[in-house]
């Protein structure tokens, strides 16, 4: 049956919410004067990606919604730059600055030379080219005459216009910087420090990591930004200087630098360097330096250039600062995933304009690499002049009685936030407050638990959450399921001098979610219980194979998978195990990992509480997609089978998914050896080939209707002989 037209209305109002969410982007980040909340923009950026999932042929190519990450990349392809990319030579003192003038001066024959100089912006050089007023491709530097693809990465930055304003050049190739800003850098490190990963060195580091990524979507998590500097390729304008290139870049909205000197002379370049030493200490992003170009492109293709780089522009390096000071003690944070961080308290020093009292010490082993003790006389430098960061020990004025620093006994070996016992994973160098209820972690995991694949709790945002554990209304996750609306509605979600109450109408709305997700199916509780490694498809799985919490808590499937096999007749209790689970065909989700996190926190103080509270509240999810047997006629229709699903379908692929989990199937994102089918649309790309090298069936949307009820009448007569 074909899929009928969009109505008129849907298609209005597509092009309502893709006019309004790029008038919000450039009020946003060309204009800095938003006039909506991050909240309310989000709100029309999921309005706009449901409509689109509903109705694909209405997803335009420059649509809004492009910028949260596409399909995963197998590779990065190359692209050859239409004008080769070159790198700058660098300068470290004024002496060289006064070389490299004394040569522009002879290469031109005059002594007054129209300069510019702007911020020398620490990221990833990147090429972007328009053709018709529409992004064409986006490639990294490279080897200056080839570099890699990232086009989908940097359709992520929302800054960056997919389409240009009319009037744009009908070719355009532009040269820039990508960055992350630093705000978003402290963020990202903090998650990843709380995570138990090893933070980024710098912003320059987590944005190339963030665009080699080969799926879009990580990208997407890390917002980038990025700053245009140069051309390449133009055709259809003249641009004579570089101040008619910044007043191009402004009319196609597109940013460059925050602010360009313009200088004559060598003193004037010389104090336009040192300003902008000053200036760029109040900017989010990561410099390292000045550049100077001459201005004058005409001049600039007379100076020419040398093998690796053109003799009209150089780069002034700034020296990073460091200064000493005491380490007087460690404390330690409990980050809301529960890692343990340790932090130095330090004599506040002044670095880089600003004082520091404290530096992350990130963990342990960093401690004891540096062999970092209190009492110390250490050096400071501001990471990337972000993030202060203790570089270096000054062993000559180590005071005799310094002692060298264990996290564990610092501790007492107990948390600092609920005083439960720590651990330290195997290949893992961070402390960990294992307590699922630890206060320093409930803020986050109410979050988490409201999240929209979990319990869909409308109203329970970030501010919300953080006040309700703050204001001692809730301590955990289930406390929620106390609260009443009087007292809900007072709660403060300002300050003491500056009150905003939460509200009566947003309460009831909230209280009403509350009541829903009581009768949410198990899989949305196991996930929203955030229990480690069990994400969306293992909570399925794991209500595949169960019925209730209670059966999940005392399963014999998890303890058989979960075996510790030691090394002596390992092979044989292995193939005994494999034997004894082959009926239930489990997913690769939910292995030996998993099934040890679910019985640990089941079996522990934290898991018992939980389901003696649920007890309590008369709340008991139940399996909607229970199916533990492999066999035909056992659970659903396609019991038994696992899908990938992939291309553009009639609509959207979850709502494919809930059909197959509905009929007892299994749904993957990859394509294996284990895969029974594999549903195409159109414009299949990499997991159809692969589903056709591994000889894995693949159906239609009409074969897939077709075997759904041939399954189901199969199912139904086999079901009448018994």
């Amino acid at each position: 049956m074909p899929h009928p037209s969009p109505p008129e209305t849907v298609v209005a109002r597509v092009a309502e919410l893709t006019a309004e969410l790029n008038r919000h982007n450039q009020l946003y980040y060309d204009q800095a004067e938003p006039v909506v909340t991050d909240r309310e923009y989000d709100d029309l950026l999921r309005e706009l990606a449901d409509v689109e999932a509903a109705w694909p042929e209405l997803a335009a190519e420059d649509s809004p919604t492009r910028r949260v990450g596409g399909a995963v990349l197998r590779e990065f392809a190359s692209i050859e730059h239409g004008v080769r990319m070159m790198s700058l030579d660098n300068s470290y003192s004024p002496a060289e600055v006064a070389a490299f003038w004394q040569r522009l001066a002879k290469g031109l024959g005059v002594e007054r030379i129209p300069v510019c100089i702007e911020p020398k912006v620490d990221g990833v050089a990147v090429s972007i080219c328009y053709e018709n007023g529409r992004l064409k491709y986006a490639a990294t530097r490279g080897d200056g005459t080839r570099g890699d693809d990232i086009t989908q990465n940097v359709k992520t930055i929302r800054r960056l216009p997919h389409r240009l304003p009319s009037g744009a050049p009908p070719l355009l190739e532009v040269r820039g910087e990508i960055f992350m800003p630093n705000s978003v850098f402290r963020r990202l490190n903090q998650e990843r420090e709380e995570a138990g990963e090893a933070p980024f060195a710098n912003p320059r580091n987590a944005t190339a990591g963030s665009l080699k990524q080969l799926d879009p979507r990580i990208a997407a998590q890390r917002p980038l930004d990025v700053i245009m500097h140069g051309l390449g390729r133009v055709e259809g304008v003249e641009v004579p200087s570089v101040r008619d290139f910044l007043a191009l870049m402004k009319r196609l909205h597109l940013r460059t630098a925050d602010r360009v000197w313009q200088v004559e002379t060598l003193e004037e370049a010389l104090a336009a360097i040192e300003e902008l030493n000053v200036y760029r200490r109040g900017l989010d992003y990561e410099t390292d330096g000045a550049v100077l170009k001459v201005d004058s492109r005409a001049w600039q293709e007379l100076l020419g250039a040398t093998a690796k780089a053109p003799r009209w522009a150089m780069a002034y390096k700034y020296a990073a600062e460091r200064v000493e000071t005491v380490l007087k003690a460690i404390t330690v944070q409990v980050g809301r995933t529960g890692v343990l961080t340790p932090v130095a308290e330090l004599e506040p020093v002044l670095v880089s304009g600003s004082v520091v009292a404290r530096a992350t010490l990130h963990n342990e082993d960093e401690i004891q690499r540096k062999d970092i003790r209190v009492g110390d006389a250490v050096i400071i430098e501001k990471a990337g002049e972000i993030i202060p960061a203790v570089v270096e020990v000054q062993l000559a004025k180590r005071p005799p009685e310094a002692r060298p620093f264990r996290l564990y006994d610092h501790v007492q070996g107990r948390c600092p936030s609920c005083g439960e016992p720590i651990c330290k994973e195997d290949g893992l160098v961070a402390w960990r407050c294992p307590a699922p209820l630890c206060p320093a972690q409930v803020a986050t995991r109410l979050k988490h638990f409201a999240g929209r694949k979990m319990l869909d709790l409308e109203g329970l945002g970030e501010i919300v959450a953080d006040k309700l554990v703050e204001r001692g209304m809730v301590r955990a996750p289930l406390d929620l399921f106390d609260l009443e609306e009087e007292s809900l509605g007072a709660l403060n979600l300002g300050t003491e001098e500056k009150p905003r109450v939460f509200g009566r109408k947003n309460a009831a709305t909230l209280l009403a979610a509350l009541e829903r997700a009581k009768a949410k199916p198990l899989s949305r509780w196991l996930f929203a219980m955030g229990i480690r490694e069990v994400g969306e498809s293992a909570a399925r799985e794991l209500a595949r194979l169960h019925r209730s919490f209670g059966e999940v808590a005392t399963s014999p499937i998890l303890a058989e998978l979960r075996k510790d096999l030691t090394a002596e007749g390992k092979e044989i209790k292995a193939k005994d195990a494999k034997k004894a689970l082959e009926s239930y065909q489990i997913a690769q989700e939910v292995g030996q990992v998993v099934a040890g996190r679910v019985l640990d926190f089941f079996g522990g103080a934290s898991g018992r509480a939980f389901l003696a509270r649920l007890q309590e509240l008369g709340i008991d999810p139940q399996s909607d997609n229970y199916a533990p047997g492999g066999e035909r006629g056992g659970g659903g229709a396609l019991a038994g089978t696992n899908w990938v699903i992939t291309g553009t379908l009639s609509g959207p692929r979850e709502a494919f998914a809930e059909r197959i989990r509905a009929a007892g199937g299994k749904v993957s994102g990859s394509v294996s050896a284990r895969t029974s089918y594999v549903l195409a649309g159109s414009e299949a790309g990499s997991k159809l080939e692969k589903a056709q090298a591994l000889r894995v069936p693949v159906v239609d949307e009409a074969g897939f209707e077709a075997l759904l009820q041939s399954e189901a009448a199969a199912a139904g007569e086999q079901g009448e002989l018994f």
